[in-house]
């Protein structure tokens, strides 16, 4: 039987690529996993939806540039179809390219994420499955003649036979959202993307296409993929992350979400190792195409926005922080 360990240096790191913004993030995760992590040993497959009629307009990352710079980075494009979600909830692609993945351990990265430590060194347990906490008390939004957490969230684990009480952190008040296991979804492992992704796209379709009624008042989209992600790592036997995996989300990755933020809010390493991983020529010609890093990383408004912010006392809700932003003429997506 293999040890957890033993998998520690062979998995596979798994992003979304397409045209656009996501495009110009995939050329800042693979420069930096190759600046900060060059022990890796896996492959970086960046999976890039394909045209179809799920999808009105054509997804894929035409500018033959990118493509030929993330492949000097190492990056592997592989295509995947859309089935299920497409356009109408683009969330859906990390569910769907799961699919294209050979079976062994991954560690799926949403694209606006930067690799500022040596990512080989975490020691996954891929056996027990687990996902970001760096996340707000997005989902669910209850009403006051409405069900509360426990009502909303018990219904779902019922829905698909899982049992409710040991998904509950007991260190935190009944009816307070941090009881309730919920992930952000930047981030997330197992060591079989075809269980991973089959189970995770057969619990969003049944909660998007047949909710429980307790469900009624609640939003479903952007918030699908999040509120399905935790059925599918209790199903699996995982859980909330260990002290182990502190350095996800901590001194090994950044999931930055747009790069204003990233100014704003991240450590002084998070931006050290942004404005290396943009500074050699071959990226720079692809980057300055892309509005956001021409303003902020090139010509130095990034600066200028992070001055704006004590990150040692930073609002304590992000939207306060892009408000801040907007205001002051920093915000770029």
């Amino acid at each position: 039987m293999t040890h957890p360990a033993d998998l520690a240096q062979n998995f596979n790191l798994l992003a979304v690529v397409q045209s656009g913004r996501l495009a110009a993030e995939a050329v800042v995760l693979a420069a930096s996993l190759r600046h900060t992590s060059p022990g890796f040993a896996g492959r970086l497959i960046l999976a890039e939806p394909q045209p179809g009629p799920l999808w009105p307009d054509d997804p894929r990352l035409t500018d033959p540039a990118t493509r030929a710079l993330l492949a000097d980075l190492g990056a592997e494009i592989l295509p995947f179809d859309s089935r299920a979600f497409g356009a109408a909830y683009p969330y859906g692609n990390k569910i769907e390219a799961l699919g294209i993945l050979p079976d062994a351990p991954f560690l799926f990265l949403d694209t606006d994420t930067l690799i500022t430590g040596d990512l080989s060194q975490i020691p996954f347990d891929f056996s027990k499955p687990s996902a970001s906490m760096r996340r707000e008390g997005t989902w669910p939004q209850t009403e006051l003649y409405g069900p509360g957490y426990s009502a909303i969230w018990q219904s779902l684990y019922t829905r698909f036979g899982l049992d409710f009480a040991s998904s509950l952190d007991l260190s935190q008040p009944d009816e307070y959202w941090r009881r309730y296991l919920y992930f952000n979804a930047g981030w997330f492992f197992h060591h079989s993307p075809r269980t991973f992704g089959t189970r995770f796209l057969q619990m969003a379709r049944s909660i998007h296409d047949d909710p429980p009624k307790e469900l009624d008042l609640q939003v479903l989209d952007p918030w699908l993929d999040q509120i399905a992600l935790p059925l599918v790592i209790h199903s699996l036997g995982g859980g909330r992350p260990g002290p182990a995996l502190a350095g996800l989300d901590g001194d090994v990755t950044c999931h930055y979400r747009s790069l204003s933020l990233l100014y704003a809010r991240e450590s002084d390493r998070a931006v050290e190792v942004l404005e290396a991983v943009c500074a050699p020529r071959k990226v720079k010609q692809v980057l300055k195409e892309h509005e956001p890093y021409r303003k902020l990383v090139y010509q130095g408004k990034g600066h200028k926005a992070r001055a704006l912010f004590d990150r040692a006392n930073l609002p304590r809700k992000e939207q306060a922080i892009r408000n801040q932003l907007k205001k002051n003429g920093f915000w770029f997506r």
